[in-house]
C-alpha cells in the first residue's frame, strides 16, 4: 500500500503547495499528487497555479517523495507532444519519481482555448490518440502521427529519462478503464468502484491503481464538514456533473443543495482515526493500492501531523475484506 497527499491546487497558491509537499515528505507520505486545472471548482477556493511549475519546484526541494499529476488532459488545453516533453523533463529533474496521470478532461479547464468541449465518446478517442503520441515520442527519435483528431509532424523529445514515467489513466467508467488497461501503465479514479479495477485488469492493466479518498481533518467533525461544504461540496455531485460544467459559477449553482450531512456521509471528518479508516476501506476493497488522501479541512498542517501520528500505520495495514 502506498499513501499519497493531495495538493489542493484550487485552494492554495504555488509557494504554499511547495511547502506542503516538503512537509508531506517529512511526515512519511510516499507521494504527492496535484490537480492540473486552469480554474478552481469554486471561486471561493481562490487559486489555480500552473501545476508543472509547482511540481518542478517540489522536485528541487525534496529527495524521496513521488510526484504525480492528478490528472492532466493531453488533448485540448495541451497538445500531447507538449505533455510528452514536460513529463520527460520532470522525470529527469525528479530522478524518476514522477507519474504522469492523464484523463479525458473537464469542461471547466479545457473550454478556455475556445475549441469547444466534445462529447465523451470523442474525448475518449482523442485520449487514445494522445497516449499513442506520447508513447511514440518517448521511444526517441523524430516521430510523426496522423489520427482522426490529433496529429504530430517530425517531433522529437531530446531529453528523455532512461525509463519513461509511469502513465496512469483516469477512469470514471468502463471505456476509460479499458483505455487505461490497453494504453496506460496504471489506473486513476475518484470513486471506489471495483468494476473500474476489474475492467482495467481485463484490458491488460497490471500497474498501480490510484484513488482519491475524501477527508476533512478538524478539531471536531462538524468543523471539518463545514469547511468541506464551503470549498469542496462539488465533490459529491458525481463525475458526469464534474466533467461537463464550464465555470466555477456553474459549480456554485449545481452544488447549492449539498448539505452538511451529505459531506459527513462521504468524507472522513474530525479526528477519529477509525472514521478515516472506515472511509478508506472501500477503496482498498475495490482493489486500489495507491491511496491519495484529499484533505478538505481548514488546517493542512494539522492534517499532515494527524496523518503522521494517527493514520500512517493503520491505513497501511488495511487489506481487502473479500
Amino acid at each position: 500500500m502506498r499513501i499519497g497527499y493531495k495538493l489542493a491546487a484550487e485552494g492554495f497558491g504555488p509557494a504554499e503547495l511547495i511547502r506542503q509537499a516538503v512537509c508531506a515528505e517529512e511526515a512519511g507520505f510516499d507521494f504527492v499528487e496535484i490537480s492540473d486545472h486552469y480554474h478552481p471548482w469554486l471561486d471561493n477556493q481562490g487559486h489555480s497555479p500552473f501545476a508543472w511549475t509547482v511540481l518542478g519546484a517540489i522536485a528541487a526541494r525534496t529527495e524521496r517523495i513521488g510526484l504525480a499529476t492528478g490528472v492532466t488532459c493531453p488533448t485540448m488545453r495541451y497538445h500531447p507532444a507538449i505533455i510528452a516533453q514536460a513529463a520527460a523533463t520532470l522525470a529527469l529533474v525528479a530522478d524518476g519519481r514522477f507519474t504522469l496521470g492523464v484523463g479525458a478532461g473537464e469542461r471547466l479547464n479545457e473550454h478556455v482555448t475556445g475549441r469547444g468541449f466534445p462529447a465523451a465518446r470523442v474525448r475518449h478517442e482523442m485520449l487514445r490518440e494522445a497516449l499513442e503520441i506520447i508513447r511514440l515520442l518517448w521511444q526517441g527519435g523524430y516521430q510523426s502521427y496522423e489520427g482522426r483528431h490529433l496529429s504530430l509532424e517530425d517531433a522529437r523529445v531530446f531529453d528523455l529519462p532512461s525509463a519513461p514515467p509511469v502513465l496512469a489513466v483516469a477512469a470514471g467508467g468502463p471505456e476509460a478503464a479499458r483505455i487505461a488497461g490497453e494504453l496506460g501503465d496504471g489506473l486513476f479514479a475518484t470513486e471506489p468502484k471495483p468494476s473500474l479495477v476489474h475492467t482495467f485488469r481485463e484490458a491488460g492493466g497490471a500497474g498501480p491503481r490510484y484513488a482519491e479518498v475524501p477527508m476533512a481533518w478538524a478539531p471536531d467533525a462538524g468543523t471539518g464538514a463545514r469547511a468541506a461544504l464551503a470549498t469542496s461540496r462539488w465533490a459529491v455531485t458525481g463525475w458526469k456533473v464534474m466533467s461537463e460544467l464550464p465555470n466555477p459559477a456553474n459549480f456554485e449553482a449545481a452544488s447549492k443543495t449539498v448539505r452538511e450531512e451529505d459531506i459527513l456521509n462521504q468524507f472522513a471528518c474530525g479526528t477519529d482515526p477509525d472514521r478515516f479508516a472506515e472511509v478508506t476501506q472501500p477503496y482498498v476493497d475495490a482493489g486500489f493500492d495507491h491511496l491519495v488522501l484529499q484533505n478538505a479541512g481548514p488546517d493542512p498542517d494539522g492534517f499532515i501531523d494527524f496523518y503522521r501520528r494517527e493514520l500512517d500505520g493503520p491505513l497501511r495495514k488495511l487489506t481487502a475484506r473479500h
